[in-house]
């Protein structure tokens, strides 16, 4: 018997360790370009003072900090290490409030499109740089109301009877000790937060539709900001599908075998929630004419000093 569980120890390890390497390469390499992104929406006065190009360093931040949050997670859950409830508190609180970070900021960026097609005259007395660093603190206001389902947890006291703060499963939203109340609250903020961000990303986006007919309207500007609304839809789309994430998991743990749930997951894991984090740089990057040439000029940058130093003797 000793015999054989050495081997079935160092299989189970080899698995462990081979999955998080698969979902570890991507993440790497997605949070490469994103802190470039970051980089380069920093380097330049006009980045620094364009309101969407603003907007856009807080979405980024916000994928940025959520992705590497949750590949964290996801490693600790695929080694099974265990850690304690305050400090998984705190990273499953932080991944909550970067994850509602996204739709609203989607919403004030599509909002922006659409008062520079629908009301150009008005647009720069609209969008000044005071109003969207109000609007980024009210997103960051918004987005952290689950933070009060978190403070129930010291009106219920959960931690009553645990021999030790020491979590028994791995870390995850779920397996906090949140009571009914903390629970109902972030269930409910987060479907109204996704149910206004499309409501108002559709609103816009059939605006521009209705003004790209106007003979008034740009029709190159129209068109730009109809592809990039459509884009924010797919995004919002996607951060959406990236809640429903664990609860899809579970439904097919009960119906399919262990190893096929494990290749399930790492698809999904790699598809709906590493991709849509690093969806923004790669929109922007590639699309944006003033973006494209100084974020090319900062990965080269990098590429080649990373490639110098591997070859330096």
């Amino acid at each position: 018997m000793t015999n054989l569980s050495v081997p079935t120890a160092d299989r189970g390890l080899f698995e462990r360790v081979m999955f998080c390497s698969i979902t570890t390469v991507p993440c790497c390499v997605f949070l490469f370009v994103n802190c470039t992104m970051l980089f380069t929406l920093t380097s330049k006065g006009v980045f620094r003072n364009t309101c969407r190009y603003v907007l856009l360093y807080n979405l980024l931040f916000a994928d940025t900090v959520q992705l590497a949050v949750s590949q964290l997670l996801y490693i600790l859950a695929a080694l099974r290490l265990r850690i304690t409830y305050p400090v998984c508190g705190f990273l499953t609180t932080v991944s909550d409030i970067v994850l509602m970070i996204s739709p609203v900021t989607l919403v004030v960026m599509s909002f922006d499109r659409y008062v520079a097609v629908c009301y150009p005259l008005r647009h720069a007395t609209i969008m000044t740089m005071g109003k969207t660093r109000g609007a980024i603190c009210m997103i960051w206001a918004i987005s952290s109301l689950n933070l009060f389902s978190r403070i129930s947890l010291l009106w219920d006291n959960p931690y009553d009877g645990l021999d030790s703060l020491q979590m028994e499963r791995f870390c995850s939203s779920e397996h906090m000790l949140l009571g009914p109340i903390a629970l109902m609250f972030d269930n409910v903020q987060r479907f109204t937060v996704f149910a206004s961000a499309g409501v108002s990303i559709s609103f816009s986006y059939i605006s521009v539709l209705v003004a790209a007919r106007s003979a008034s309207t740009d029709k190159v500007s129209a068109r730009k900001a109809h592809k990039t609304l459509l884009l924010h839809l797919v995004q919002l789309g996607l951060s959406l599908s990236s809640t429903m994430f664990k609860p899809v998991i579970g439904v097919l743990s009960e119906v399919t075998d262990r190893i096929t749930l494990v290749r399930i997951n790492i698809v999904f894991y790699v598809c709906v929630v590493i991709f849509p984090r690093c969806l923004s740089s790669l929109i922007y990057g590639i699309r944006d004419q003033t973006i494209r040439p100084v974020l090319l000029h900062h990965l080269l940058c990098h590429l080649t000093t990373y490639v110098s130093s591997r070859g330096a003797p």
